[in-house]
């Protein structure tokens, strides 16, 4: 598989990384490895209360939640990263460590394609932020399809609107990128694509889809997961696209996803996975995905 990584926001890493030259070695021993940039933490998770929001939470109302990072130290340690050359990415889920994380972009211009990971719970007034500043908004659809069920509690009938908020992000002109955000979900694409076609849970709950005018289309989904992808993390010239020039990775799979009836798109099933033209993975014939062959 290739790798994109990203550094720890520690100093010692990144003075480490910067000075040790260990930066080349990695690029001439491990191909399939690139380290891309550095990842910040703005706050915490919805689901705990821990995001930070600019007002309590509605079904706490003695609660904000608390950045992780302080909004000056983020500011500081984003403006070094982007001098050493690195790309920087935000974890960022509530409405105040969105704006956090993109005052501190903003800071830093210019930036060579900054991320704001999850961009879960934003403030109507920022969305157009992403755009005008070149933030990446890298999200992952299953989040919204996890957290369905109560995410208005937590934020109320107004903030939702803000939140999980593909189809505002991508009209304002933002790029949005698509990932799993594995561990805390499944790694499997498909599962992804189905949820930002349908924002519906496997069992197609609910009818219509949860906030539906969020929704993507297939095509705008596939290419989130793969050309602009390859894009956010500077390897358009090389992946992300089968094309004249690239590399031949691709999968095979046993339907087609631009045709599937859309509840099925999450039952997907890759049968081959070619890395550089190289077969790397083969499913076998009659068998489930644990039985079949890696190599």
């Amino acid at each position: 598989p290739r790798i994109v990584a990203y550094l720890g926001a520690d100093r010692e890493t990144l003075d480490w990384w910067t000075t040790s030259g260990f930066a080349g070695v990695v690029r001439e021993a491990t191909p399939h490895l690139r380290v891309a940039g550095v990842k910040f933490y703005a706050d915490g998770a919805l689901g705990s209360r821990g995001a930070a929001l600019l007002a309590p939470y509605s079904d706490d109302p003695g609660n904000a939640g608390l950045p992780v990072t302080d909004p000056d130290s983020l500011t500081a340690r984003v403006a070094q990263v982007v001098r050493d050359g690195l790309q920087p990415a935000i974890h960022a889920i509530g409405d105040r460590g969105n704006r956090a994380a993109l005052n501190a972009i903003e800071a830093a211009i210019p930036v060579a394609r900054p991320r704001i990971e999850h961009a879960q719970v934003v403030a109507l007034e920022d969305i157009p932020r992403f755009a005008e500043l070149g933030v990446i908004a890298s999200i992952q659809p299953t989040h919204a399809t996890s957290d369905m069920y109560w995410a208005e509690d937590r934020v109320g009938p107004e903030r939702i609107r803000g939140a999980y908020a593909w189809r505002r992000l991508r009209d304002a002109g933002a790029r949005v990128v698509c990932g799993s955000d594995f561990p805390v979900e499944s790694p499997n694409p498909f599962f992804g694509i189905y949820a930002a076609v349908t924002r519906q849970d496997q069992e197609g709950w609910p009818e219509g889809g949860w906030r539906p005018e969020e929704r993507m289309t297939r095509e705008e989904a596939l290419a989130c997961f793969t050309r602009d992808a390859a894009w956010a993390a500077g390897m358009e010239d090389e992946v992300g696209m089968l094309s004249v020039g690239k590399k031949a990775d691709f999968v095979i799979v046993d339907s087609d996803p631009f045709t599937a009836p859309a509840e099925d798109l999450w039952k997907t099933r890759v049968l081959r996975t070619v890395i550089d033209g190289e077969t790397v993975y083969e499913a076998g014939e009659g068998t489930t995905d644990d039985e079949s062959t890696v190599r």
